[in-house]
């Protein structure tokens, strides 16, 4: 298990080249924390790291947002958080994403837990006291 340390806002983009270095070759990633853990803040790092130069935002209401990054690979950002049933995510074509080509970043995905693919790799944000963020996985 690899664990990155986030100090502090100003480190993110640090952690998030770390991060994406220690887990080459992963695509499917599920981000498991609390409200205000941070997910989409780190996820937004990761896009900047992967070369997305589009804003990113959580697709809270959308459940996908796709990002392009400057050698026009693809990025699925996904946000489970309002999802009522596994059939909304499964009505949305979720294994074309997931075995697409493109990396997939999954928030809340202890929403849909009993679909996620074996090789997802589970990644944990945990707050800590001095406000820093862990990374784990």
């Amino acid at each position: 298990m690899g664990k990155v340390i986030i100090k502090n806002l100003e480190d993110i983009d640090r952690a998030a080249k770390e991060f994406l270095e220690l887990t080459a070759g992963e695509y499917l990633y599920a981000f498991y924390g609390s409200m205000g853990a941070g997910k989409t803040t780190f996820i937004s790092a990761l896009c900047r790291a992967c070369g997305v130069e589009d804003e990113v935002s959580s697709p809270t209401f959308t459940i996908v947002n796709e990002y392009k990054t400057s050698q026009y690979d693809s990025i699925y950002h996904f946000d489970f958080y309002r999802i009522d049933s596994i059939r909304e995510v499964i009505d949305i074509g979720i294994e074309e994403y997931w075995f697409s080509d493109g990396r997939c970043f999954m928030e809340w995905p202890e929403k849909v837990e009993e679909i996620l693919p074996e090789e997802t790799l589970r990644v944990y944000i945990t707050t800590m006291e001095d406000g820093s963020r862990q990374i784990e996985f």
